[in-house]
């Protein structure tokens, strides 16, 4: 399927390597045409509305939430991982921008804690600094780049040292599903839930879905994965289908929607 909106993508702005300026340029070389910029509890202070012409490119403001539902939430009594919401549209508003200002403090004293865990365990300095926006990404690429430590890629440093089970792994405070939802709703056109696949648990997190608008359809896993049971959810709940690479470098198009589904995708979002 050709691509014609690639809707989750990430930049400078939290742990993406392209700064709001390339996309336009990354766009037309994947031979995309409607981007939506989806930062990590972030939202981009260069998008000042829910969509934006930019370069020939249409730009979608939009954010990605990790949010942590009430084991109550789910019908199985395995499930209660935390979850990836996906706004779109976004037009802030202040108790949106007040929630992410307690994550982003959050996430500034969780980046510190990851790179002390990180130089102690490896007995080098990184040379990284705790700021906003920071993300395990930006820790495992400065590994990589220090000329003393042998590691070649980044998952392999999220294997070994900052993945969820890694020795200088630190948890953070992550926002309520139930508020989550509640303050994308204020603030989006559309809330959906992100790649249901790359959770233990795919067909437990979908029954979230039962709150929410959309549910990304289409996404680059790096295994065969059953689209049957994210089709079952659109039928049962009545979900606009969303797709997007997860970009983090500059290359976009890997996966997204046709031009017919973003006409859907579109006016259900209202932009």
């Amino acid at each position: 399927m050709s691509v014609f909106a690639d809707l989750h993508v990430h930049t400078t702005n939290s742990d993406g390597e392209m700064e709001l300026s390339a996309v336009a340029g990354a766009a037309r070389e994947a031979g995309v045409s409607v981007v939506a910029i989806t930062d990590h509890d972030r939202l981009h202070p260069e998008l000042p509305t829910p969509v934006t012409a930019f370069e020939g490119v249409t730009v979608v403001h939009g954010i990605e939430l990790r949010v942590d539902p009430d084991p109550g939430d789910y019908e199985s009594e395995t499930a209660g991982e935390r979850v990836d919401l996906l706004g779109y549209g976004v037009a802030p508003t202040p108790d949106l921008a007040d929630e992410l200002d307690r994550i982003q403090t959050g996430r500034e004293e969780r980046g510190r804690r990851i790179i002390e865990n990180v130089e102690d365990h490896l007995g080098v300095d990184i040379g990284l600094e705790a700021r906003e926006g920071l993300g395990r990404p930006h820790v495992a690429r400065a590994v990589v780049d220090h000329p003393d430590t042998d590691y070649e890629a980044v998952g392999e440093v999220f294997d070994d040292l900052i993945g969820n089970d890694g020795p200088c792994y630190v948890a953070r405070e992550v926002t309520s599903f139930e508020r989550g939802v509640e303050l994308l709703s204020d603030a989006c056109g559309l809330v959906g839930l992100a790649h249901p696949h790359r959770y233990d648990d795919p067909e437990a997190a979908l029954e979230l879905t039962r709150h929410l608008d959309a549910v990304e359809r289409y996404y680059p896993y790096d295994r065969e994965v059953d689209p049957r049971t994210i089709e079952r959810a659109v039928a049962e709940h009545d979900l606009v289908p969303t797709g997007g690479s997860d970009a983090h470098d500059d290359v976009l198009g890997r996966a997204g929607l046709s031009e017919p589904e973003y006409r859907h995708f579109r006016s259900s979002v209202n932009l």
